[in-house]
């Protein structure tokens, strides 16, 4: 294997929750990797921010404000893509959130929230990306799940059956928009380090304890399987979620997260 096979050059790509955290060092990465990145995130001054980082790395970028929740935005930004650049190579479908709250205490509208922002997004996001990656017979969707779809996930069951659903998904799209040499991917991050992390559960010490590697991922901690699956080093890999936490599920009980 050449690490050629790991450039981006010449390709597009949209990051979706691409403002801060884990979204945004994706986006870094793969401009690093070579791509033209179109941001995408409800906050204008986050994604901006984003773009300009890349700017300055002397790569092309584009700042899209954009609630994937919503099908009109959703198209609008891949429209928008399509007319800028002329294509859409990879699809990173980042953006979600979530709130700390037992099974019990979850109201209807707070399930119905999550399920949207989390899961409902990666579907409208992966539908309208992957329309026009079937005109070009070629394209890689990348979803940012998490273990908290893989394991119980006692502070919000909303967020946890939302990734659980996108592993699914991910499966699901991957078998159907293979016949179209489109592959569909995940990752599952465990605990990283971000701002909205921190401040939901609060605490870093205590967290990495229970973690093999001793120590809270980075938001760097994911880019590197990104790149991998977004690039022709994945060629014969589809449908699968990526594990990346520390050796978090290696332990009986999540514990934390």
């Amino acid at each position: 294997m050449s690490l050629a096979q790991f450039s981006l050059a010449d390709r597009v790509a949209i990051v979706t929750g691409a403002g801060r955290g884990i979204g945004k060092a994706i986006a870094l990465g793969l401009a690093d990797a070579g791509a033209t990145v179109v941001v995408a995130a409800r906050t204008a001054s986050d994604i901006e921010n984003t773009a300009g980082e890349i700017q300055k790395k002397g790569k092309k970028a584009l700042a899209m404000p954009t609630d994937v929740r919503l099908t009109d935005q959703v198209n609008n930004l891949v429209k928008k893509t399509v007319n800028k650049f002329g294509k859409i190579d990879i699809l990173v479908n980042n953006a979600g959130g979530s709130f700390v709250v037992s099974t019990m205490d979850m109201s209807e509208g707070g399930w119905d929230a999550i399920v949207h922002e989390n899961l409902k997004s990666v579907f409208l996001c992966s539908q309208a990306a992957a329309k026009v990656m079937i005109t070009q017979k070629k394209g890689a969707v990348v979803n940012i799940a998490s273990v908290a779809g893989l394991n119980a996930y006692v502070f919000n069951a909303a967020y946890g059956a939302a990734k659980a659903g996108i592993i699914n998904l991910t499966k699901t799209m991957a078998t159907d928009l293979a016949k179209y040499n489109i592959r569909v991917n995940a990752i599952a991050p465990g605990y990283i380090a971000t701002e909205g992390m921190l401040r939901l559960f609060g605490v870093h010490q205590e967290g990495a304890k229970q973690i093999p590697l001793a120590r809270l991922g980075h938001p760097e901690d994911i880019v590197g399987g990104v790149i991998y699956l977004a690039s022709d080093a994945s060629l014969y890999v589809t449908g699968e979620t990526i594990v990346i936490d520390g050796g978090l599920t290696t332990k009986p009980s999540l514990g934390f997260i």
